[in-house]
């Protein structure tokens, strides 16, 4: 396989989904907001976004399977080549009109991304990363903070919108990091959470029940950006997990906070 041509590709297809998505977000209303599950919306737009990138994505990689959050295409390859799409990233901002969404892409072989695109759509900037090659935002080269002090420290974080048996001790993971770091914040996508910690504009970013679609692209960004990537345990099950921590150099202080509260008897 040829990754930079698969990636200049991928870019092109996450280019036009967003064009798509901003354009119906001119029109969009409430009354076309539906729900999957409790607190769990979707649109119309996040289907016909998802099946004009499956449409696109068959035409460059044939072989590949499919895991996609709107289940519009049933492929999934077990264990082999896999597109992870999130078509949108946000759609709860979306649907309010806040501006802060994003279409994520990514091409994994297992639990191995190989490719990673993130495309902030009200922005206009393409996130991308290809294994091996270094984490990009406009094609200027990312880099991961090197704070090492959570005191030096902003992290973003995310809340479940179901599954709420473990927020007792999130929430004291999160009242310990108030006291302790420049801030938490809170936007929305996961997606851009990652791609912001690639960036450098967050320390650090961690959440628990995430799908892989929330995070396949950003964690490429992230390990391809110098930082570092492992579930709440500090392993390498984060992919298909649920939760994950990344970080720049601070990374090993936020795993140790995190687990003082999560492990806790």
């Amino acid at each position: 396989m040829d990754l930079n041509k698969i990636c200049s590709e991928v870019i092109n297809v996450a280019i036009a989904a967003g064009d798509f998505i901003q354009k119906e977000s001119e029109s969009f209303t409430s009354d076309k907001i539906q729900y999957k599950d409790i607190n769990n919306l979707v649109s119309y737009v996040d289907k016909e976004a998802e099946k004009l990138i499956v449409k696109h994505l068959l035409e460059i990689l044939p072989e590949a399977g499919f895991i996609t959050e709107e289940n519009t295409i049933d492929k999934e390859n077990k264990e082999g080549l896999n597109w992870i799409i999130d078509p949108l990233d946000g759609t709860s901002n979306f649907i309010h009109g806040l501006p802060h969404y994003s279409v994520s892409l990514a091409l994994a072989q297992g639990k191995d991304v190989l490719v990673g695109v993130i495309y902030n759509i009200t922005k206009k900037d393409v996130y991308s990363a290809i294994k091996g090659q270094g984490a990009f935002k406009n094609q200027k080269t990312l880099k991961v903070t090197q704070n090492q002090s959570l005191s030096q420290c902003l992290f973003a974080i995310g809340f479940p919108y179901f599954k709420f048996d473990n927020m007792e001790k999130y929430i004291h993971i999160l009242e310990s990091l108030m006291q302790k770091t420049h801030g938490l914040r809170r936007f929305g996508s996961a997606a851009l959470d990652l791609a912001f910690v690639a960036e450098g504009f967050y320390d650090g970013f961690f959440e628990y029940n995430l799908n892989s679609w929330d995070m396949a692209a950003g964690v490429l960004l992230v390990k391809e950006a110098g930082g570092i990537i492992t579930d709440f345990s500090g392993n390498d099950d984060y992919l298909f997990g649920g939760d994950v921590i990344a970080g720049g150099a601070v990374h090993p202080e936020l795993l140790k906070e995190i687990k003082r509260f999560w492990y806790k008897a």
